[in-house]
Formats: C-alpha cells, structure tokens, sequence
C-alpha cells in the first residue's frame, strides 16, 4: 500500500475518532499494534474498540459470548489513554451491523470526525454489509493490510461496488468519497497474530504469552473459556 499524505485529511472541529469492530474471539497483540499504527498515523484522539454481539457475518460456532469478549477488550485496552471499549453492539437487539454503529457514534458524539477501520479482507465484502453505500458518507475508511500478506496495487484494491462513488486523488494518494470522507489504505507492520491461532492454543493449554496481554490470557486461562467452548461443540 502507498504511503498517505494524511495531512490533508479534512476534518470538523472536535476529536477525530477511530471505530475498530470485530468480534474480538479475542482480542490480541496483532489487534492492540494495528490499532496503535492507525492512531499514531492519522493522529486519532480515541480508538473505540466494538465487539460484535451477533455478527452476520460469521458462524456461531466457537465463538466466546458477546460478554466475555466484551471482558477481555475492556482487560487489553485498560491503562491505555487512547483506547476505549464500546458495548454499543451488546446494548442493541438483533444482528450487530457497522452502519448502526457508526450512526450511533455520530448521535453520541455529534462534533466528532469518524474513521472507521476495516482489515482488507473486510474491505473486499463490503458489498454484503447492509447499506454499505452510506458508511463513507458518514465517515472515513481506514482499510488495514495484514501483516505477512502481500497487498495489491492501489489501483486493484477498490472494490467493484464502491467505485461509481470514489475517485483517486493523486495529491494525497488517496480515493475521494463524493461526501469529502476519504479511503484511507495503510500498511500496518505489526504482529501476525490471528485469533484462531490464539484459540487453537488455547484450546491445546499452551502459553498465551506474547499473543494476548497478560491480563486477557489470565482470564481465558481461569475460565477455561475455549476449552469449554470446544466440548460443547463436539
């Protein structure tokens, strides 16, 4: 991914504040360092951290309850000035999608300038989410490459869907929303770490260290949270 001239990111008076959802199964040094890259980078003043309570996106199989993963983002992030929980997603019915989200944001924090951040492989469904074509208008896209996997050329990586309404700026070697929002790719150089490496170890009673903060591998190692997850699904 190209290097942003991200200076020139337009913003409103007020804090500009990173929205990272996931499901968070859980949460893990690879999360905690793209998140900090994205921060230091754009000069975020908050990352919210969302964990989804029924993603639609994903099986239900093995997944830890929308709770305990709620638990563990609130145990990685404390001691963080920049980090926050959110259990917006938990305190809403039904499935948990990123536009209700992002609108809620906007009604909590109505002086805020929003940057939403997605993996890139998030970024190549977003024509499955709902109402995709409203999410640039109401903030910035900040897509995240993964580390150890090659990315594309900028110019391959817009997916079909969202190109009628964004265009490529090559002063800030960015894409344009047509609401002045702009899609922001950055390459992260953090850890390669996946959470289904984190459960699968787990899972085996090995050490969670230096894949999880000590705090989140305690609690998955008191509760006995994936062992118990697994025997129920066999």
């Amino acid at each position: 991914m190209a290097e942003n001239n991200l200076g020139t990111t337009p913003e409103r008076n007020g804090l500009k504040i990173g929205i990272l959802g996931g499901t968070f199964n859980p949460i893990h040094l690879g999360h905690l360092r793209s998140a900090e890259e994205v921060r230091e980078a754009l000069q975020l003043d908050r990352i919210y951290f969302v964990p989804s309570a029924q993603p639609p996106h994903k099986s239900r199989v093995g997944l830890a309850a929308a709770a305990q993963r709620l638990q563990m983002v609130e145990l990685a992030v404390d001691g963080n000035p920049f980090f926050f929980p959110s259990a917006i997603e938990l305190e809403r019915s039904g499935l948990s999608y990123s536009i209700d989200t992002i609108r809620r944001f906007h009604v909590d924090l109505p002086s805020a300038t929003f940057f939403f951040i997605l993996g890139l492989d998030a970024f190549r469904e977003i024509h499955t989410w709902k109402d995709y074509q409203l999410i640039p208008s109401l903030c910035h896209l900040v897509v995240t490459s993964r580390p150890g996997i090659s990315t594309p050329p900028i110019d391959q990586l817009l997916p079909v869907a969202l190109q009628s309404s964004l265009w490529y700026d090559p002063s800030t070697k960015m894409y344009c929303h047509t609401s002045g929002h702009y899609l922001i790719f950055h390459e992260i150089h953090g850890l390669n770490i996946s959470a289904s490496q984190v459960r699968t170890i787990a899972l085996q009673g090995k050490s969670l260290r230096y894949l999880v903060p000590s705090a989140v591998a305690a609690y998955i190692t008191t509760t006995d949270l994936y062992q118990q997850r697994e025997e129920r699904h066999r």
